[in-house]
C-alpha cells in the first residue's frame, strides 16, 4: 500500500485495517450490487477518538471516505471510491440508554432496526421507522438515507423520529446536533443531516424518540380483481380522514411470490391486495376497522378479511416483509426502484408501468407503501444475458421520470447514492442543484465525503440531456472532478 495509508498504523490496531484483496471484496458494493469497486482499504474503529483521528488523517491526506453500516442499502449509497477509504461502523453497536421517562433511546450508529424495539420492548414502548431490511440494516444507515418502513404513514420516516446526532465532521470535528428537548435553537440541521447520504458528515450517535405500544390494533386484508381499484381504495381510506398505522398494496406476481415463499395466507387469485392496519384503544379500532372495511368494499374490493387473532395479522405482515427476498426466488435477479406519488395518482402511474414493462420487454412486480404513495417496483431480469442490466436500468429510470411527472419524486426513502444520480437532473433545476453543492461545499470543501453520489454536476445533467444546460458552470471549478 502506499505509504500514506500505512499511516493509520499508528493510531488504529492492526485488526482494525482491512487491506488484502480478498477480504476487500466483501466491501465492494451494498444490496445494489449491480455496481462494484474495491476500496484502498477498510477500516474499523471502535470509538469515536479513532473516528476523529481517521477523518483528521484523511483530511490532510485528501483522502476519499466513504462511511459503511450494514451494507444493506439500495441505491450504491455505500459503494466504495477508488483509492479511497471505507469506514466501517460495524463495531458502534451498542444502545447506550433507554430512558423510558423521556421516552428516548441513545444508539450508536451500528445499532440494528430491529434490536431497539426488542431492547424497549419491556417498557411497552418501540421504535416506529420499520423498514422491510429490519433483521440487519442499521440505525446509522436508515439516518443516512431518511428511512421508513410499513408504519411510516402513521408514525413518520426516521426525521420525525430522531432527537439528537452526534457527527463527526471530516476535519474531525465533534458536533451535538439537535436536543432531547422538544426543539433545538438556531437552523435545523438535524433534518438537514438526514437523509444526507453520508456526504456532510460521519454519524457516530443518535437519540430516537420512543413511542407507547398501540392497546390495540386489528390488520384487514383487502382483495381485488384489478390494480387500479386498490389504487382507488388506498386514496378512499385517506379521503374519509383515517390514518392507519399502515397500508401496503401488492401486485398479483408479487401475492404468488409471497404465498409460495412464506404461505401467508394471499389470495393467489387477486390483481392486487391492501394490507391495512388501525391502531389505538379497542373501542377506536373496533370503529374505524368496520369504517375501513366497508370503505374497502365500496371502492370495488372482492372480499376484505380481518384478523381473526394477533398470529394471523402477523402472518399478514411477515409476507409483505418477506417480499424482496420471495421475488428473488422467481427470477435470476431483480432491480428494486423506489419512487413516490400523489397517492391518487396511484392506479395511473401503475399503468404507466405496466406500458413500460412491455415496451422493455422485463417483468415487474410492484410491492409497495400505498399509504404514502412510495413505489417499490421490482423490475425482473437476468444479469448474465448481454444487455439486460441496462434494459432493467433504463426501465427504472423511466419510471422515476414518471413519479417526477405526475408531482412526485424519485427517492422516498432509498435515497439516490449512483442510481438515481442522472434522475436528479429531471427532478431538479440547475438552481437547486447549485445549492446542493454549496451546501456539500460548506460542511467538506474537498468534497472527500462519499464523492460522486446522490448530488449531480451540471455538465453531468447537460450530458444526460434532461436539462437545458449549456456550457453550465459550477460554483466552484473544483467541483469539475466529481
Amino acid at each position: 500500500m502506499p505509504s500514506s495509508i500505512d499511516r493509520l498504523y499508528e493510531f488504529l490496531p492492526a485488526g482494525a485495517i482491512i487491506a488484502d484483496a480478498e477480504s476487500l471484496q466483501v466491501y465492494e458494493c451494498d444490496a445494489l450490487s449491480a455496481y462494484r469497486e474495491l476500496p484502498r482499504c477498510v477500516v474499523l474503529p471502535d470509538s469515536i477518538k479513532q473516528v476523529q483521528e481517521i477523518m483528521r488523517f484523511c483530511h490532510a491526506e485528501k483522502i476519499p471516505v466513504v462511511a459503511r453500516g450494514a451494507g444493506t442499502g439500495l441505491s450504491g449509497g455505500a459503494l466504495p471510491v477508488t483509492n479511497g477509504v471505507i469506514l466501517s461502523l460495524a463495531k458502534f453497536d451498542r444502545i447506550l440508554e433507554i430512558d423510558p421517562y423521556q421516552r428516548i433511546a441513545r444508539v450508536q450508529p451500528g445499532v440494528r432496526n430491529l434490536s431497539v424495539s426488542e431492547a424497549v420492548a419491556p417498557y411497552d414502548l418501540f421504535y416506529a421507522p420499520d423498514p422491510s431490511s429490519q433483521i440487519a440494516c442499521t440505525i446509522g444507515g436508515n439516518v443516512a438515507e431518511n428511512s421508513g418502513g410499513v408504519h411510516c404513514l402513521k408514525y413518520g420516516l426516521t426525521v420525525h423520529n430522531i432527537a439528537a446526532l452526534k457527527i463527526v465532521t471530516i476535519e474531525g470535528e465533534l458536533l451535538d446536533i439537535g436536543s432531547h428537548a422538544l426543539d433545538a435553537p438556531g437552523y435545523d440541521l438535524l433534518a438537514l443531516m438526514t437523509g444526507s447520504e453520508g456526504m456532510l458528515a460521519v454519524i457516530v450517535e443518535i437519540t430516537l424518540k420512543l413511542l407507547p405500544k398501540p392497546v390495540h390494533n386489528q390488520i384487514l386484508l383487502a382483495a381485488y380483481d384489478s390494480v387500479e381499484k386498490a389504487g382507488n381504495g388506498v386514496a378512499a381510506i385517506i379521503a374519509a380522514g383515517i390514518i392507519p398505522a399502515g397500508l401496503e398494496m401488492m401486485d398479483n406476481a408479487g401475492i404468488r411470490a409471497v404465498e409460495a415463499y412464506v404461505n401467508a395466507g394471499y389470495p393467489v387469485e387477486a390483481a392486487a391486495i391492501l394490507l391495512c392496519e388501525i391502531d389505538g384503544v379497542p373501542e377506536e379500532v373496533n370503529v374505524e376497522s368496520h369504517k375501513v372495511q366497508q370503505i374497502l368494499l365500496h371502492s370495488g374490493a372482492t372480499n376484505v378479511r380481518m384478523a381473526k387473532n394477533s398470529a394471523e395479522g402477523e402472518k399478514f405482515w411477515a409476507g409483505r416483509k418477506a417480499a424482496f427476498p420471495a421475488v428473488g426466488r422467481i427470477a435470476a435477479d431483480y432491480y428494486c426502484m423506489d419512487g413516490t406519488i400523489p397517492r391518487k395518482h396511484i392506479a395511473e402511474v401503475l399503468r404507466r408501468i405496466s406500458d413500460l414493462s412491455r415496451q422493455f420487454g422485463l417483468g415487474v412486480v410492484n410491492v409497495f407503501h400505498a399509504g404514502d404513495g412510495n413505489l417499490h417496483p421490482l423490475i425482473l431480469y437476468d444479469v448474465s444475458v448481454p444487455g439486460e442490466l441496462k434494459k432493467a436500468e433504463d426501465f427504472g429510470g423511466k419510471i422515476l421520470e414518471v413519479c417526477v411527472q405526475f408531482g412526485g419524486t424519485i427517492t422516498g426513502e432509498h435515497g439516490v447514492g449512483i442510481e438515481k444520480i442522472n434522475q436528479m437532473c429531471i427532478q431538479f433545476n440547475p438552481e437547486e442543484l447549485l445549492q446542493f453543492h454549496a451546501i456539500k461545499h460548506a460542511f467538506d470543501t474537498d468534497h472527500l465525503l462519499n464523492p460522486g453520489k446522490a448530488v449531480p454536476t451540471l455538465k453531468r445533467c447537460a450530458e444526460f440531456g434532461a436539462m437545458h444546460v449549456h456550457a453550465g458552470q459550477l460554483p466552484f471549478p473544483e467541483l469539475e472532478r466529481f
